[in-house]
């Protein structure tokens, strides 16, 4: 569980989002929000992971093929999601321009600060996947197994 958490914790863009964030007018109200955003959407994908999977330990319960097909998907999702963003890199030749929600962090509103650390969290690709494995895991672990 512990690589997983990792991987959500140093996600490398939401990190930077932070330092934007602080960085700009209003810093300290707006990075608290960020970072109740970022807590909420997490807490958001744990809880619907809770809800939607919670008897996938037992084989015979439709939460158990939902969980199967789900896992496929997110792992198909990520093979495209990876391919995509190798095939529109830049090449060496060509400059990159800093994306407009990172331009737009210097003067960010309350509420957007808040929206952002959700969605930057429970929306990611990046951030999903592990935090449903977490918190799925979660759910076998405190429930137990069908076997037991």
């Amino acid at each position: 569980m512990l690589p997983a958490a990792l991987a959500v914790a140093l996600s490398p863009v939401p990190l930077i989002g932070i330092v934007l964030i602080l960085a700009g007018r209003q810093g300290r109200r707006n990075g608290l929000l960020f970072t109740a955003g970022w807590i909420a959407g997490l807490g958001i994908v744990a809880t619907l992971v809770v809800v939607v999977f919670g008897g996938a330990d037992d084989p015979e319960s439709p939460s158990s093929a939902i969980a199967d097909w789900g896992r496929v998907l997110a792992g198909a999702a990520l093979i495209v999601l990876g391919a995509r963003k190798w095939w529109q890199r830049p090449g060496v030749d060509n400059e990159t321009e800093a994306p407009r929600w990172m331009a737009s962090l210097d003067d960010v509103s309350a509420l957007r600060a808040l929206l952002l650390g959700a969605l930057l969290s429970g929306a990611n690709p990046k951030n999903l996947v592990p935090a449903t494995s977490v918190a799925g895991q979660e759910v076998v672990d405190t429930f137990g197994s069908a076997d037991a």
